[in-house]
């Protein structure tokens, strides 16, 4: 696998600026040492900040028509196509994302919501409204009329965590450059290599100065990107209580903040569901990236009179589940990205049991891998929705169910929770699922798998403590701008 040309420095301002200090990022499949990725100084963001905000109050690329925009990030999108075979080999080293996995859901379906982003953004700016009549003084009518025009809202700091960082770079970048803004990209210190390739991207096709900034770091990084005046929009995907503490760092400049943040998604099986079908998805639902991912379906609201063949079923498909190193195509289950969060899943594994929960499958890191941060697909039942194992997320291979006797009931668990990200129901009664969808209170619901991928063109984001604001679409484009109301009448 090639690394980056300029891999111990940051891009900043249309350059590759070095850094004196560097971190080894690890391969969660063996442990092994990816290689030194540089971390950003204060220095180095204050650097990034000031060719930020030039960019979009002097320079060029706000100004540009629509069209002209479109043209350099198509370009900019055929440069990452070429580059796919490496940029999916980087995504399972970095990332530990099995082969398939990284080959469509990290790199296909964020390129295809990039390409629609791209598409849909010479959307007309401006709106014109209804005309108003208005009396005058004089005895004479006012004609009046008023535009609605959406601008670019300024300068955006876009964070992106560990567990699909292509995806959600490429998420927010390429959305705040179609508007006109002008973007800083912290990625996660576990996978910054996914993040600076963007930078030769930039550089190969010309983006012009400071357009596009990409600085390494901790928290230190993160809270200047949260705090500096000059950033007008924080995009941040993670969990929640660090998009809490992100909204109160940037409270005292009342910057716009768009929070994507952790979910615990219940998937209701009715009892005339095709029990196979529910419980592939449901096995999907905790076992997807190992685990490591906000919308996945961890909570299983079975209904009683199905719930036993429902758990069989699961316990025979993780049977027959390969969980090793990712680069192997026939591995269904890679690493977790460090020790800290293989230690999370034991702990809450530890707690399950605590709260009387019923261990049906895995619990333990698997036999013959001693390197590498694995931990066996694990699921419970007998367990209740007020135990922190069904409200709590965890971040790891864990899924759980939860039995119910009636559609309401079904509801209501659903809905009792801190979380609302996601969610999916199956039932042979597509109707009474739809009605079902319209009573919990959530994001996106799927319905039989849903659309079969994530649609280009729907908004997706959550509500209570899995965020707000929406990603992807006409909404999350939107989202990069601000309205601007032009009133005129006739004189």
């Amino acid at each position: 696998m090639t690394l980056l040309k300029n891999k111990n420095a940051l891009y900043i301002n249309g350059e590759w600026v070095a850094s004196d200090q560097l971190e080894a990022v690890l391969n969660p499949a063996d442990e092994s040492v990816l290689a030194e990725a540089p971390v950003g100084s204060s220095a180095h963001v204050e650097a990034a900040l000031a060719a930020a905000y030039h960019a979009f109050h002097k320079g060029p690329w706000p100004r540009l028509h629509a069209k002209e925009r479109q043209a350099k990030l198509s370009q900019f999108l055929d440069a990452i196509e070429r580059r796919a075979d490496e940029i999916v080999k980087l995504i399972v080293a970095e990332a530990g994302s099995t082969m398939m996995l990284a080959q469509f859901l990290q790199f296909g379906i964020p390129m295809k919501h990039a390409r629609n982003t791209v598409e849909i953004m010479t959307r007309p700016a401006q709106t014109s409204l209804p005309i108003d009549l208005t009396p005058a003084p004089d005895g004479t009518t006012t004609l009046g009329a008023t535009v609605l025009s959406r601008e670019p809202v300024g300068v955006v700091s876009a964070i992106t965590p560990y567990n699909f960082p292509f995806f959600l770079n490429v998420g927010k970048v390429i959305p705040a450059m179609a508007a006109g803004c002008t973007v800083i990209l912290k990625p996660s210190p576990y996978t910054p290599f996914e993040a600076l390739i963007l930078g030769e991207i930039a550089d190969e096709v010309g983006l012009p100065k400071g357009v596009l900034n990409i600085v390494t770091g901790g928290v230190d990084v993160g809270a200047a990107l949260t705090t500096d005046k000059r950033i007008d929009l924080v995009s941040f995907t993670g969990s929640d209580v660090v998009g809490a503490a992100i909204q109160a760092q940037a409270a005292p400049t009342l910057k716009r903040i768009l929070l994507e943040l952790g979910g615990k998604s219940a998937m209701i099986v009715r009892p005339d569901a095709d029990i196979r079908q529910a419980a592939m998805a449901g096995v999907g639902g905790f076992t997807t990236h190992c685990g490591q991912g906000c919308a996945l379906l961890t909570r299983h609201l079975v209904h009683n009179s199905v719930k036993a063949d429902y758990v069989e079923t699961i316990r025979q498909i993780i049977g027959g589940m390969k969980v090793g190193d990712p680069s192997d195509p026939s591995v269904a289950v890679g690493p977790l990205i460090r020790e800290v969060a293989r230690a999370r899943t034991e702990k809450y594994v530890d707690i399950a049991r605590a709260e009387g929960a019923k261990l049906i499958v895995g619990g333990k890191r698997p036999v013959g891998l001693e390197k590498g941060f694995y931990y066996e697909p694990t699921f419970f039942d007998d367990v209740h929705n007020s135990h922190r194992i069904a409200q709590e997320e965890v971040f790891g291979p864990i899924g759980v169910v939860i039995g119910y006797d009636s559609d309401e009931e079904a509801i209501e668990i659903a809905n009792e929770s801190e979380f609302g990200l996601s969610g999916a129901i199956y039932s042979r009664d597509a109707g009474k699922a739809y009605e079902m969808a319209l009573q919990i209170r959530t994001g996106g619901v799927a319905i039989n798998g849903g659309a079969g991928t994530m649609s280009s063109h729907a908004p997706f984001g959550g509500i209570k403590r899995s965020g707000y604001g929406r990603e992807y679409g006409h909404e999350g484009l939107n989202e990069f701008t601000y309205m601007k109301t032009i009133g005129f009448h006739s004189a």
